[in-house]
């Protein structure tokens, strides 16, 4: 009764689109590695097929238990994380993957959805008020604290990903200051790196002028004024600081040069830049399948996996990007329309969860591609090569199937 259930009530529109971007992924996959050696794109047909399996499982386990073990769940994939300093596999420098023979899963992909459980099953507690500071903390911990162990395996880009989790916790309730805030961190940041910092303090002190004479009289506050422009200050003259000692060498390349501040177009910027090449050649309908010169001459390189937009950019031009980009941005409407209507706080939740995780992986990745945001290893949903991303965005989406497709047994 309960499969017939899920058959009957399952989302089958985000189950088209799902479908569609994983066919479309691995077409793609296919033209970008088919003078590859390595069989490439035999590899993640093998993972999509055991995809179906798994959906089946998922939607199999009833609906209550992602609830129920939510917090168990979390605590395994903390675990996990953390195993792989004892037991990781290095490769390029990262210990991000466990290898057993010549197979390696990496449990950061998985731990999205561990996250977004424990998130969701945290913030569906009636005694949680996000306006307390305690209930902030310790929401934040349950973001963080995966954080914490992935970035030293080292994994900037998937830890970039969690950062996404501050908007939904500021949709269900979090001060918006935690959103200004960040907003102006990242901002302050980038105008250290191409002013001079007395400079971007001068800005900020102005900025601060004008919120003061501009607000209510009753509003105003020289003290708190000034302990802010001091906060900044101290932030502006460490950027330095921690550009040159904590960031490394490659990161601060990429840096340097999406900021316009060097070019190194055959060194650390070759990637964007052969990216930038082989999307603009596309045209308006691209040069065809399997007939992009860039593709098959293996100019992009890392284009299977983190680089795959290039590939429909190419041979799909803009008409096939469109097409791409829309499906995604359906997917992404579609789970949000779906969490609004669900019937309870932790289903909501975690549909938002969903939406903003897949949306920051598809964000990040084409603005990497086309040469907007720096080269960090974020890969597209569905779409990059990979058996343990493709995995752990499927688990993502389809609890979230699931538990919307329970929603007719919820009171």
């Amino acid at each position: 009764m309960k499969n017939q259930s899920v058959k009957n009530n399952i989302d089958w529109i985000s189950v088209f689109i799902y479908t569609a971007l994983v066919i479309l992924g691995w077409l793609n996959i296919y033209s970008s590695s088919l003078l590859s050696t390595e069989g490439t794109y035999q590899k993640q047909l093998i993972f999509i097929g055991c995809t179906i399996p798994l959906i089946f499982v998922v939607l199999f386990v009833d609906g209550k238990f992602y609830e129920k073990y939510a917090s168990i769940i979390f605590g395994v994939s903390l675990l996990s994380l953390a195993g792989l300093f004892v037991f990781g596999k290095t490769i390029a420098g990262q210990r991000c993957w466990y290898a057993i023979g010549s197979f390696t899963l990496q449990p950061s992909e998985f731990a999205k959805a561990a996250t977004s459980l424990a998130l969701a099953k945290y913030l569906s507690d009636t005694q949680i008020n996000l306006k307390d500071v305690n209930r902030q903390i310790q929401a934040l911990a349950i973001v963080f604290l995966p954080v914490l162990l992935i970035l030293p395996q080292p994994d900037p880009g998937s830890a970039l990903i969690y950062s996404i989790f501050i908007i939904v916790l500021y949709r269900e309730g979090l001060p918006s200051w935690y959103v200004w805030t960040g907003f102006i961190t990242i901002l302050l940041f980038v105008l250290t790196l191409v002013l001079e910092p007395y400079v971007v303090i001068l800005i900020a002190l102005a900025v601060l002028m004008i919120i003061h004479f501009k607000g209510r009289v009753v509003d105003r506050n020289i003290i708190l004024s000034g302990i802010i422009l001091l906060g900044i200050s101290a932030f502006v003259f460490s950027v330095d600081y921690v550009f040159d000692n904590v960031f490394k060498q490659h990161h601060r390349d990429r840096f340097n040069i999406l900021l316009g501040k060097s070019v190194d177009m055959k060194g650390i910027g070759y990637n964007t830049n052969q990216s930038e090449i082989a999307i603009g050649s596309g045209g308006w309908i691209g040069k065809g399948f399997l007939e992009g010169t860039q593709t098959k001459g293996g100019f992009v390189p890392e284009q299977h996996t983190d680089y795959i937009f290039t590939t429909v950019g190419e041979e799909w031009g803009f008409a096939g990007s469109f097409v791409v980009i829309a499906l995604f941005a359906g997917l992404f409407l579609r789970v949000i329309y779906l969490a609004e209507r669900q019937k309870t706080k932790f289903s909501r939740v975690y549909g938002y969860c969903v939406a903003a995780i897949l949306f920051t992986h598809f964000f990040v990745n084409i603005a990497m591609v086309i040469g907007i945001f720096p080269t960090i290893g974020v890969p597209l949903p569905f779409f990059s090569y990979g058996g343990s991303g493709l995995w752990g965005f499927t688990i993502l989406l389809f609890i979230f199937l699931k538990m919307d497709a329970n929603k007719v047994n919820e009171w």
